[in-house]
């Protein structure tokens, strides 16, 4: 764990580029654990509303300190699909969310993705 509970990760994106960006323990500290753990994690990408890249997280966590009101640039897990959310732009999601982060650079590069791109979470 790095400074203040905050976690260095990079998303990289297959033919498109990396953005960085934090998990921030405090926002949903069980969740941001899990996740940390899972990585790398590496799926499938799907997009929701123009607004929204998701991909599987594979670690199964339940609801904590769920929201249905998202920034653009949070990173999110969203336990009904047991995935990894990145909101690129003004959205609600379509059910509760675990928000778990930001995207501190890059955050453009998400409007770019299309069904079925490779994406990988790492640590930074």
């Amino acid at each position: 764990m790095s400074d203040a509970g905050k976690y260095g990760v990079v998303f990289r994106i297959e033919g498109i580029g990396e953005a960085k960006g934090e998990l921030i323990r405090i926002k949903s500290p069980l969740t941001a654990e899990s996740v940390w753990r899972a990585i790398p994690v590496v799926g499938k990408a799907s997009v929701w509303m123009d607004a929204e890249v998701y991909f599987p997280a594979g670690i199964k966590r339940g609801l904590e300190r769920a929201v249905r009101k998202v920034e653009k640039g949070d990173i999110a897990y969203w336990p009904l699909g047991d995935a990894i959310c990145v909101f690129y732009d003004e959205i609600v999601p379509y059910s509760d969310v675990n928000v778990i982060g930001r995207v501190l650079e890059n955050l453009a590069m998400f409007s770019r993705v299309k069904l079925g791109t490779n994406v990988t979470l790492d640590k930074a």
